[in-house]
């Protein structure tokens, strides 16, 4: 297979879930080559599809990685693919995969156009500065509008889309594509499973509307090159297609256009032309800007690494999964190579790694390298040390990459080991998951002796507690799922003292501190100079020496794990900023400990002064329900304190926009698919975190202490 950079594309597929992703995957393997039977999500077969939970749901869970040929014009490319889940519950999969990825293949239902999570998809893509074209799949489905979908990316996403295919017919009727650029049209075969494509005259009945688009194509293409622009106004016929593919490759690679193809995957119309485009359109890891990052030892200076083999060691661990023959862990290599055997660093703990063992990966199966170089994706056994976001170096030349950002869970829920055996394995169990989920979290209460696990959904928190009895055959007890709900301020205060004082014969302890405290945001911070761990910031204003130096950091210590633990309510206290302001302290009874008591002691008594109010999580739910039912649909909203942002008509169907608390959304599924026969649909991700009512508050209080 190719190893020159220029022949290598990283890309990911990703969208709404049930827009098409792992039936699109599944044909690209295909026609690869990688698979010689066509995998199907609604029949459990899937490749990408591996574990039993996604097989059974008929979703996708995990993000799996593969690595295929593809020969364009007559050269051999190696696609390195990650197929992503579309369900929210599973937003980190989509993060971290974009995070290593070169291009982005973004799949819209052709019937539904943009939905909810195709703009969570769209704005993590954003995030991470990812080029991304676009497939309208889904074509043969009754009722599917290529231009009401086409249109909806334009509109929804605000995307320069341009669009380099049309569909030939719709629905039952789909036969193929009409490539824009050729100006030619495409049958692919159904009894060849698409793999023979036979080239057509456009129908003459399509002429017209072919032409349109054509002239649209051009007119896009030619205003993101100067060179076009005057060419398009002097002669639109002169411009010819290798022009315009270079135009909007250079568009699409600086992300100021998105090139859109058509066809439906589970017919196999038009899943050949997308990974052409894939070649034409996206970037190799050299088209890329070199990838940022800091020196461990002077976190203020950048460095970067060329995508080259020549440079210095550097990967992005994105991915750790746990596995019979020892952990598989995941990673983008950036700069240099990779030879098995070689010890490597990871910078953010110190730890030296040996990779033991590189494999390419195809879904579950595994073919060994003896080296690697830049710009691919490979698994790694031996690495015992690093998680999700760490880096691997060079040991002689040391860099940090920039970090994924993940979110913090949203519900939790206890869960209660059977036997002693199965409390052994609990623990060793919810490690082992922490480690491959970085936005699962798990904790013992040691005074109520309870463990909780929290995660980004109600399907997120099943499926780990599915894991855990059918995969690792440990028996639990779960508990009713519960939110997590923050504290915060709702005004600043001023001079709140923690005086820490004990004397028991012998020598005593002596802390004092006073405090100041006021709400504030991450922007704030980051304006301040200021670093805003947990949503806290801490400032020392003491002049003077009234507490000495190597106490502060202990104050600092008390605030933050106070405000970790809760102050009034058993839930972490965020948004606010922490004014170290005076204080005093005894020569021979001082002691760190004693000013961590004192820190602790001012946080209380300044958030009593300062009215702390709780927040609770307000998830975006987007429903889409025939008009029959919106009555039903919108008061029961109503009645759940639903706030409706939004109401739009398409077609026969409303789809409603609204803002709901968390709390009140358990088991809302169930009940929607009751109120509207089955027909209703609906989507949920978080939002943000807004103030409870107080009435609301006083119970959740009570209930938590």
């Amino acid at each position: 297979m190719a190893t020159d950079l220029s022949n290598i594309r990283n890309i990911g597929i990703c969208a709404h879930i049930d827009a098409g992703k792992t039936t699109v995957t599944e044909r690209i393997l295909l026609y690869t080559g990688k698979n010689y039977k066509l995998g199907e999500v609604h029949e459990g077969t899937a490749t990408m599809d591996f574990l039993q939970d996604e097989q059974e749901r008929g979703i996708t869970i995990q993000s799996a990685a593969t690595t295929c040929p593809w020969i364009h014009q007559g050269r051999e490319y190696k696609v390195n693919l990650i197929d992503t889940p579309g369900h929210v519950d599973f937003t980190i999969e989509v993060e971290r995969s974009l995070r290593v990825l070169d291009g982005a293949v973004a799949v819209f239902d052709g019937k539904e156009g943009v939905e909810a999570q195709s703009e969570t998809v769209w704005r993590q893509a954003d995030r991470y500065l990812v080029p991304r074209m676009c497939f309208i799949n889904k074509m043969d489905k009754m009722g599917a509008n290529f231009e009401y979908s086409f249109n909806s990316i334009k509109k929804r996403l605000g995307a320069n889309a341009i669009a380099v295919q049309i569909p030939w017919g719709a629905g039952d009727d789909l036969k193929g594509v009409i490539d824009l650029l050729g100006m030619k049209a495409y049958e692919f075969e159904p009894d060849s499973q698409g793999a023979i494509v036979t080239e057509h005259e456009i129908p003459a009945e399509l002429l017209d509307e072919a032409k349109k688009w054509r002239h649209e194509l051009i007119e896009n293409a030619s205003a993101l090159d100067d060179e076009l622009t005057e060419q398009y106004l002097e002669d639109e016929d002169s411009i010819t297609v290798a022009q315009i593919k270079k135009a909007i490759r250079k568009g699409t690679i600086l992300r100021e256009c998105y090139p859109v193809f058509t066809g439906s995957a589970l017919k196999n119309i038009g899943v050949q032309r997308l990974l052409d485009g894939v070649i034409d359109y996206l970037p190799n890891p050299q088209e890329v800007p070199p990838v940022k990052g800091t020196d461990p030892n002077d976190e203020e200076k950048a460095i970067t690494r060329p995508h080259d083999d020549d440079a210095p060691f550097s990967a992005l661990v994105f991915k750790v999964v746990s596995d019979t023959h020892g952990d598989l862990t995941y990673m983008r290599i950036y700069s240099g190579k990779l030879v098995k055997g070689t010890r490597t660093l990871n910078p953010t703990n110190g730890k030296r790694e040996i990779a033991s063992r590189i494999f390419e990966m195809h879904a579950k199966d595994r073919t060994a390298l003896d080296e690697v170089g830049a710009g691919n994706i490979v698994a790694v056994v031996g690495i015992k040390n690093s998680i999700t976001g760490d880096t691997l170096c060079d040991t002689d030349k040391p860099i940090i990459l920039e970090r994924m950002t993940f979110p913090e869970p949203v519900i939790s829920m206890s869960i209660e080991p059977k036997t002693a055996d199965d409390k052994r394995k609990l623990s060793e169990a919810l490690v082992q998951i922490r480690r491959e989920d970085p936005s699962f979290r798990s904790e013992y209460n040691d005074e109520t002796g309870q463990t909780i696990i929290a995660g980004m959904g109600e399907l997120h928190l099943d499926i780990i507690k599915s894991k855990l009895v059918r995969d690792m055959k440990i028996g639990v007890e779960v508990g009713k799922p519960r939110v997590s709900y923050r504290e915060a301020i709702s005004r600043s205060a001023e001079n709140c003292r923690g005086l820490f004082k004990k004397q028991s014969g012998g020598r005593g302890q002596f802390g004092d501190c006073t405090i100041s405290i006021r709400p504030y945001t991450a922007e704030e911070a980051e304006a301040d100079g200021l670093k805003f761990t947990d949503n806290v910031a801490f400032e020392n204003k003491i002049v003077g020496g009234k507490i000495p130096k190597e106490f502060v950091p202990s104050v600092e210590a008390g605030v933050r794990q106070t405000a970790k633990g809760g102050v009034s309510a058993p839930y972490p206290l965020i948004n606010i900023k922490v004014e170290l302001t005076d204080g005093s302290y005894h020569d021979v009874d001082s002691s760190q400990v004693a000013f961590e008591q004192a820190g602790r002691l001012a946080l209380r008594e300044a958030v009593s002064k300062a009215k702390s109010l709780l927040l609770e999580p307000i998830m975006k739910v987007v429903i889409t329900t025939p008009e029959d039912y919106l009555g039903n649909v919108t008061g029961d909203l109503s009645s759940r304190r639903g706030m409706i942002m939004d109401t739009e008509d398409k077609g026969m169907i409303k789809e409603i926009h609204a803002e709901v608390p968390l709390s009140e959304m358990f088991g809302y599924t169930t009940s929607l698919r009751g109120m509207s026969q089955g027909r209703a649909a609906s989507a949920m991700e978080f939002e943000k975190y807004a103030p409870m009512p107080a009435n609301l508050q006083k119970e959740v209080i009570e209930a938590g202490a």
